[in-house]
């Protein structure tokens, strides 16, 4: 591909959603919401955000990039000659641009995410509501969205994961004003069931570094590899 068609797809990808200055020979895109940059175009580099440090190094090891010659340090400079195929300047821009969105958009854009989730018997048996249907009614916690993934942790007396579902719908509205409440649900469908020997607290304490589940939380790494394997 000839470099001059390779900037051409760069700036019709980006398309006419963000705000577009011209200084000194180079193009500046700003995030149309927030207004802040997310990448630059000069000639025959790309410059765009890679605020992972861990991703800035492994990219900079690989032929076609460079630290950034614009916006300072968290930036690479991609040159645009063919060395870095098209879908990965594409992912490049999609991440950059991402990276500057506002929490609300950057919420809305993420991928889909792993939740470990509470499941108190004390207030509903989850256990019993399993038995009769794959698809149930859930208290929804912040940041939760559709798509997402939630492991279920059974408290005392079982204190184990004992369920995998997918979440299908979000912020179905609810008005209780009982002791937990809550003003909002999720609707959640059962994918899995694990053997309350599986993962006990005391494994998720000893083996993966969680030592309680009071609310929604991210799943580690490693927990999830583990999840995923049974």
């Amino acid at each position: 591909m000839k470099k001059q068609d390779l900037s051409g797809r760069v700036l019709r990808y980006i398309g006419e959603d963000c705000l577009r200055t011209e200084t000194r020979g180079c193009t500046v895109f700003r995030h149309g919401e927030s207004g802040r940059r997310f990448a630059f175009l000069e000639g025959e580099t790309l410059t765009v955000r890679v605020e992972d440090p861990l991703l800035r190094d492994l990219l900079l090891r690989q032929p076609g990039y460079a630290p950034g010659v614009r916006g300072g340090l968290g930036w690479l400079s991609v040159a645009l000659d063919g060395t870095v195929p098209f879908d990965e300047l594409r992912d490049r821009i999609d991440a950059s641009r991402l990276a500057t969105a506002s929490p609300r958009e950057r919420q809305t854009l993420r991928p889909p995410k792993e939740w470990l989730i509470p499941a108190n018997p004390k207030y509903y048996d989850v256990e019993r509501a399993f038995e009769d249907t794959d698809t149930i009614l859930w208290k929804q916690g912040s940041g939760i969205k559709i798509g997402d993934t939630v492991y279920m942790y059974a408290a005392a007396p079982v204190s184990a994961i004992l369920y995998r579902c997918l979440v299908l719908e979000t912020d179905i509205p609810c008005d209780d004003r009982g002791e937990l409440h809550i003003t909002s649900l999720m609707r959640i469908r059962l994918l899995r069931r694990y053997d309350p020997a599986a993962y006990p607290f005391r494994v998720l304490r000893d083996e993966y570094g969680i030592f309680a589940v009071r609310g929604p939380r991210g799943v580690p790494f490693d927990l999830s590899e583990a999840l995923n394997k049974r």
